[in-house]
């Protein structure tokens, strides 16, 4: 039985581009994620896995596109593999069938799926390390204010007032959360 060739590309953000991936491959479909790769929990890849049928093959340009999650990636692959489904990595050429799968081939899924979970760790150490720099160096962070002081004034004395917060918010543009922050402040 001849099943669809599909394809499942990932990017982690959405300045980022996904042409580079399965760009040779001829596909009947291709589902596309712009999400991070931390855990399976994606639309596009829950999309992917059930749209997927016994005799399929899914393409994906390398592991760490499909999960960056130990557990997740083997549970992927055990889970297609029993439904008939072939998995196939064009980066570190391995291809996983239920018939098919060999000890060593298992061995290197665990490996690289381990370093692409170990790989995403340090990328959030780095990312917290950077955070608490900009933190200890006066840098603000997030994104920069909506209002200038004397817009910030302005909306407190209305509010002193007895002006409707829901209005001042729409007047200026801003959210009711963000209102009551600057309330706060």
């Amino acid at each position: 039985m001849k099943g669809q060739q599909i394809g499942y590309i990932r990017v982690s953000s959405t300045s980022q581009n996904t042409e580079r991936q399965l760009a040779d491959v001829q596909l009947d479909r291709t589902f596309t994620d712009k999400a991070s790769g931390k855990d399976a929990n994606r639309p596009e890849l829950t999309n992917c896995l059930n749209h997927l049928r016994e005799g399929d093959v899914l393409h994906v340009h390398s592991i760490d596109r499909l999960a960056r999650n130990l557990k997740d990636l083997q549970t992927i692959i055990e889970t297609l593999t029993q439904k008939g489904i072939t998995v196939k990595f064009y980066k570190e050429h391995l291809t996983f069938e239920a018939a098919n799968t060999s000890p060593m081939q298992t061995l290197m899924l665990q490996m690289l799926g381990a370093f692409a979970e170990f790989e995403r760790t340090l990328i959030k150490e780095r990312q917290r390390e950077g955070i608490e720099a900009a933190k200890a160096s006066g840098k603000k962070l997030g994104a920069p204010s909506k209002l200038n002081a004397e817009q910030t004034a302005e909306i407190k004395a209305r509010i002193e007032q007895g002006g409707d917060k829901s209005k001042l918010a729409k007047e200026y543009g801003i959210s009711r959360p963000t209102l009551y922050k600057l309330l706060a402040a």
